[in-house]
């Protein structure tokens, strides 16, 4: 068993040290940070505001047809208004973090691309009404988006996104929330 144990380690380790030496090309760019500001509607009336601080390490993989495969991290806190009939917690916050994986155009002064990523969140209350509740505080956030880079230093973006939010079954109840959201984001 323990043999079976360092095999899966040392497998494990391999694939890290590939990984690593596959992005160490684009290691060489200069990182870029953003502010995204972001509000939406879920399909279960409530209402979300969104602040997030954006780390662009400047990856690039696959160049197809003038457009490549990035990735970025997003850290955020969000605010959640519900507008329910009887709600209990009118201010639910949330707070976590996404890797985003992108499809962009690799140049000019408009770059469109679509995007999704699977992130973290945890939530300050879980009970929304008496009737509906989250089944736990913490949460898995799945996002699929449009959007694109724009400006001459390329510092403006703008998209939309459609966020699921729910715990993936770990406990019920596990209703899920669908947001629809629109954001903006100002590059460093």
């Amino acid at each position: 068993m323990q043999k079976k144990k360092c095999a899966w380690l040392n497998r494990f380790l391999q694939c890290a040290a590939l990984a690593a030496s596959a992005c160490a090309p684009a290691g060489a760019h200069a990182d870029r940070f953003g502010v995204q500001i972001a509000g939406g509607y879920s399909d279960r009336q409530i209402w979300k505001a969104d602040l997030g601080v954006v780390w662009d390490p400047e990856w690039q993989w696959w160049e197809i047809g003038g457009y490549h495969f990035t990735m970025v991290g997003e850290g955020h806190v969000s605010y959640w208004h519900p507008t329910l009939d009887q709600t209990v917690n009118p201010a639910i916050w949330e707070v976590g973090i996404t890797p985003m994986f992108r499809f962009i155009k690799s140049s000019g002064n408009f770059r469109p691309f679509i995007e999704a990523g699977v992130g973290v969140r945890v939530l300050s209350h879980t009970r929304i009404t008496p009737f509906f509740a989250m089944g736990t505080a913490f949460e898995f956030a799945d996002v699929v988006g449009i959007g694109a880079v724009f400006g001459s230093r390329q510092n403006y973006q703008a998209g939309f996104r459609f966020q699921h939010v729910s715990n993936a079954g770990i406990k019920e109840p596990n209703p899920g929330i669908n947001f629809s959201q629109l954001y903006l984001q100002y590059n460093f």
